[in-house]
């Protein structure tokens, strides 16, 4: 089951993220079995995975894992260094079922911020194995993405 081997609009380019991990096995088991991103290329030292049509690569560098500072948002303390994606309510729905019901540990639960506000958006914060916090997020019109 491939969920992220969607790609991006023809007009939006995809982005490259490179991050660090501890393991490169748990790390294919999370991006690859949990999230469902597909594998591309991979040496001994990293793995490129398709991430929603980007391209995200996961470097063996343990001294580098792991998040260390929060920010106060809507009284939740987000990682401040995170990254994600921007997906469908539907597709947002489906992952965070398939995320609970894999035992996941959420740095901050699904639910939606920011209610009634030109920003309302559906989000939910974990960590990887390795400690790099993940935001996934909604919006119920795309409109709102940079909406003040």
């Amino acid at each position: 089951m491939s969920t992220t081997a969607t790609t991006p609009q023809a007009t939006m380019p995809p982005f490259h993220l490179a991050f660090p991990v501890h393991d490169l096995a748990a790390a294919r088991k999370f991006y690859g079995e949990l999230l469902g991103c597909s594998e591309g290329r991979s040496s001994p030292e990293w793995v490129d995975f398709n991430f929603y049509g980007h391209q995200i690569v996961a470097h063996l560098a343990p001294d580098e894992c792991g998040h260390k500072e929060t920010s106060a948002v809507d009284g939740h303390n987000v990682p401040v260094r995170h990254f994600g994606a921007i997906l469908s309510l539907q597709q947002w729905d489906t992952l965070a079922a398939r995320l609970k019901a894999g035992g996941t540990k959420f740095v901050i639960e699904p639910y939606v911020r920011f209610k009634g506000e030109p920003g309302e958006q559906a989000t939910m914060f974990f960590l990887d194995p390795s400690g790099n916090a993940i935001e996934f997020k909604a919006f119920a019109s795309l409109d709102n993405l940079f909406a003040k």
